[in-house]
């Protein structure tokens, strides 16, 4: 297809010139041109792509304006030495034989062509580039963000297996069948952990490790705790991210005081699922302040896990701590 644009580009040319039509000519003559153009096309783009490997792999210091002129350079370097070994003998043998004007046009017009096949292979191949070097910058933020949320669950495994061990230890001495109990409880919770946090899980599995790891809390705490706990049975299909809801309640455990009063509710809304914990505290207590490492891996998650979907509201009034978290859960 080069050779014969340019072919038929040279045709009209000389044909307008000198008012002639070539396909009232010999055939045979015509053959011998189109078969000699479409060597030279042949024989041009396999240098030109080449030239464009070498350039691929030998990028040069320079780049920008300078590297363009480079290339352009060696392409009509390229163009002048091919033309001239193979259609100026051919213009030289035909017609009227050669002249400045055949010259002039069988160096300028394949030229002209080989410098848009630069400009559009070189544009494709640039175009590759951006794309591979976008998905490449892509996955490494996707391996980054994983990496990152991989480290987040390890920091929070080991402070709350320290809390689990501490209950169990007290428990060993005065309650052996009841360390014996919250060691099970203790399995489950290590088990959910363990294998169910890779992907979304559905709701109830969460609910269901929250209650375990509230019973869990219920036997380390006093007995003064006034605690409410409301799951709804609606919220059973939905789908979430897991281990999202607990650092909440685990900090709620925490930091009680005062009245020892708690509250944890999780309700559907719509496309949401909100979750509120509240929890009485001592005058001279600043749990917003000391939340610590379970808190700030959770608002860490929360923006690698639901971008621009969720809000975490965290504010104490009158000695009670609030923590409103609300996710849009919608797939």
């Amino acid at each position: 297809m080069f050779a014969l644009l340019i072919y038929a580009t040279i045709r009209v040319i000389n044909d307008t010139i000198a008012e002639d039509i070539f396909w009232e000519r010999p055939w045979t003559l015509n053959m011998i041109e189109i078969g000699t153009a479409i060597i030279t096309g042949h024989l041009t783009i396999f240098l030109l792509d080449r030239l464009f490997k070498y350039f691929d792999s030998h990028p040069p210091e320079y780049t920008g304006p300078r590297r363009i002129a480079f290339e352009i350079s060696c392409i009509v370097i390229i163009e002048i030495v091919v033309n001239n070994i193979t259609l100026t003998p051919m213009a030289a043998v035909t017609d009227d034989g050669l002249s400045r004007g055949d010259i002039a046009i069988i160096n300028i017009i394949p030229l002209l062509y080989a410098l848009i096949y630069y400009a559009i292979t070189r544009s494709q191949h640039l175009l590759r580039q951006y794309i591979e070097s976008r998905v490449q910058l892509e996955k490494m933020s996707r391996d980054r963000a994983e990496t990152e949320l991989k480290f987040l669950k390890a920091q929070y495994h080991p402070h709350f297996l320290f809390n689990a061990l501490n209950t169990v230890y007290f428990q060993m001495d005065d309650n052996p069948a009841a360390a014996k109990a919250t060691i099970e409880k203790f399995a489950e919770l290590l088990r959910y952990q363990l294998y169910d946090q890779q992907q979304t899980v559905e709701i109830k599995k969460e609910i269901e490790y929250l209650s375990t790891y509230i019973d869990l809390q219920k036997i380390r705490t006093t007995d003064r705790l006034k605690l409410q706990v409301s799951f709804p049975a609606n919220l059973n299909g939905q789908r979430v991210y897991p281990l999202l809801f607990m650092p909440l309640v685990e900090n709620a455990f925490k930091y009680v005081g005062g009245d020892y009063h708690m509250k944890v509710e999780l309700k559907n809304n719509a496309d949401n699922i909100e979750l509120l914990v509240e929890n009485s505290i001592n005058n001279n207590a600043a749990q917003h302040t000391v939340g610590g490492l379970g808190l700030e891996s959770l608002k860490r998650r929360l923006e690698l896990l639901y971008p621009a979907t969720h809000t975490l509201q965290l504010e104490e009034v009158n000695n009670v701590y609030t923590a409103k978290l609300t996710i849009n859960c919608m797939e």
